[in-house]
Order: structure tokens, then sequence, then C-alpha cells
């Protein structure tokens, strides 16, 4: 990092201090925080700890929240994205100058996408920049097209799946991880909601704790969700899965759940959205960019995967003298059917 860069850092503070009062008394609508508490009465117990997003995971971040973005601060996030080497030079009033914003608009980007204050989101880009300058600056995501060869749709499929599974990896934020895979170990009984897609990947983190001997059911008809909800108390959890973070027949349970003082986990797209608000630990995952043959459904669901295989192995890892038996048991149990000669 260049002395130049460093001296510029050390005056950063201040400036970015006074863009955020600007940012706090600033007029206008533009959406909810990350973690935004419900206006109803709801609203996370506690104020979730954080851990940056790392350099590499920028990019990914950038395209997960912009859906949730002002104009305005969508071209801050796009230009730092863009041009990191180029935006790690400047001030705070340089990068609102260069993206026609506000200095208020800069540093509320740059707590939207994961970093304390801008000069948290600079550090990062340098980061980045070097990243790139060694060549390990991700590739563009390619679109499938109506008339691609059925060759060029595997390779494409797959560059899209390693990106997500990549991306995802990196903006995961492991202390809301631990978190989330030391409630599951604790929990008396585990409630999973998901619709869709989503429920699949929910059957799929159910299944795995119970071949390991956890009580866990998955709910897709929402009736059903909302009435197992009820029956939750403090040392049980209810994880929900939404890829846009307002799906309501996931929301409306895991709202239940966090009113009857069950440790509540969030697994989305959109970690700015309205499940966040009854989420006691809030997971986030990244998706290839949508197209018409690549809904977001398909993208999500290999980034959520990602994240139950994360926690089925990290519950796994802690309870491994009841987990290993288990999960013996239930192999042996259907080996028969693997070998119908054996029986």
């Amino acid at each position: 990092m260049s002395s130049n860069l460093k001296e510029t850092f050390s005056s950063e503070a201040s400036e970015t201090a006074e863009a955020g009062e600007a940012g706090d008394s600033e007029s206008g609508h533009h959406g909810p925080g990350p973690h935004a508490s419900a206006a109803h009465g709801g609203g996370a117990r506690s104020a979730r700890a954080h851990t940056p997003p790392a350099p590499g995971a920028l990019a990914a971040k950038v395209r997960t929240l912009a859906p949730s973005m002002t104009r305005s601060m969508y071209r801050v996030a796009e230009t730092v994205a863009g041009d990191p080497a180029g935006c790690a030079q400047l001030t705070v009033t340089a990068l609102a100058e260069r993206t026609g914003t506000s200095e208020a608009t800069v540093v509320r980007t740059s707590r939207l996408l994961g970093y304390p204050g801008y000069r948290d989101l600079r550090l990062a880009l340098a980061g980045l920049a070097a990243q790139q300058a060694s060549g390990a600056a991700p590739a563009v995501t390619a679109d499938i097209a109506v008339d691609d060869p059925l060759a060029d749709v595997v390779a494409k499929l797959a560059h899209d799946e390693q990106q997500t599974l990549a991306d995802t990896a990196a903006g995961l934020d492991t202390g809301q991880l631990e978190a989330a895979v030391a409630a599951l170990t604790s929990a008396r009984r585990t409630d999973v909601y998901g619709v869709a897609a989503s429920h699949i990947v929910g059957q799929d983190l159910a299944q795995k704790l119970l071949r390991i001997g956890l009580v866990a059911h998955a709910h897709a008809d929402p009736h059903l969700a909302v009435t197992n909800a009820v029956q939750l108390c403090p040392g049980d959890v209810a994880v929900a899965i939404t890829h846009s973070g307002r799906t309501e027949d996931v929301i409306e349970p895991l709202r239940v759940a966090f009113d009857h003082g069950a440790t509540t986990i969030a697994l989305t797209g959109r970690p700015d959205g309205e499940i966040a608000q009854y989420a006691d630990i809030l997971l986030a995952t990244s998706t290839a960019r949508e197209s018409e043959l690549r809904p977001a459904a398909m993208s999500s669901r290999t980034s959520q995967l990602l994240v139950v295989d994360c926690l089925f192995v990290g519950v796994a890892q802690r309870t491994y003298d009841r987990a290993a038996p288990a999960l013996s048991a239930s192999y042996e149990a259907l080996a028969h059917r693997h070998n119908p000669r054996s029986r």
C-alpha cells in the first residue's frame, strides 16, 4: 500500500464521521438498513456483530444488494466494484464527486455493503485491487442464450455455480455461522421454513440433522408452519430460508417463533429484507445474475445448499461422539437397500 494512501487513511476517520452525521439527518427514503428493526414491535432482540466482508466478496455483495439500493447508492457501489484500484485512492469527497452523489450517500453505501465506514471500504478496495493485479480477479458471468449448444450451457452453468459458491463462501459471516451452529447443536427442536425451491433446501437441512440424532422438521405448508411455530419456546430453533427475504409464508412462522422466544436463523440472499427483523442470526447467500433461462431459484439453491452443508458439518463436529454412531446406524439400517443380496 502506498505511503500516500496511508496518509489519506489517517485523515479519513474524521471526514467519514462528518459524512455519517450528515447521513443521519439527510431526508429521503433509502430503504431499510441491513438489520433494520421492525416498525410494529418486532425486531431482533440484540444487535448482531458482523465481520466486514472480505475484499473478494465486494462484487458479489453489490449484486446481492442492488435491488434494495437507491439509484445514487447503486452508482457508488457499481463504481467501487468496477474500479477498486482507482477508488481506493479517493477520499469520501472525491468519490462523491466522481459518482455525482453526496458524502453521506458514500458512507451509507459503505455501511450497506457491510463495512463500518468508508475508511474500511477503502482498505477492502485496496485489497481487491491487489488480488486483481495478481490475476485473481473473478471472471464475468456469461449469460445463456436460447441457441447455445448444450456443451456451452454445461460450461456456463458450471462457471456460474463455481462463482456463486465462491461468492457465498467469501461473503459468509463466520461469526454468525458459529452462532447458528451453536444454536442448532443445543436445540431441543429445530423447525425449518421454506417454500418452493427453498423448501427443498430446508428438507435437506432437516434430514441431515435427523441423521445425527437431532429433532428437526421442515415445513412447506404455511399454516402448519405457523401452528408449529406457536409451540416453540426458548431452547428451540427456527430456521427460515428465503432468497428474496420477503416471502410472507416464511416470514410469518419465523415471526411467531421469534415472539415465542425461540432462537431464529434467517438464510437469505437479501440481508436487508423484512426477514432480518425477526432473525437473531443472519446468514447471507450470494447468487449469479438472473437471466431468462437461469432464474434466481437455480443459483440461490446452490448457495443455500452450501450454507446448509456448513451448518451440518459444524454441528456434526460439535456432537461427534453422538453424531458418528448415529450416522453409522442410519447407514447400516439402509445398507440392505443398496445391496439386496446382503439380506
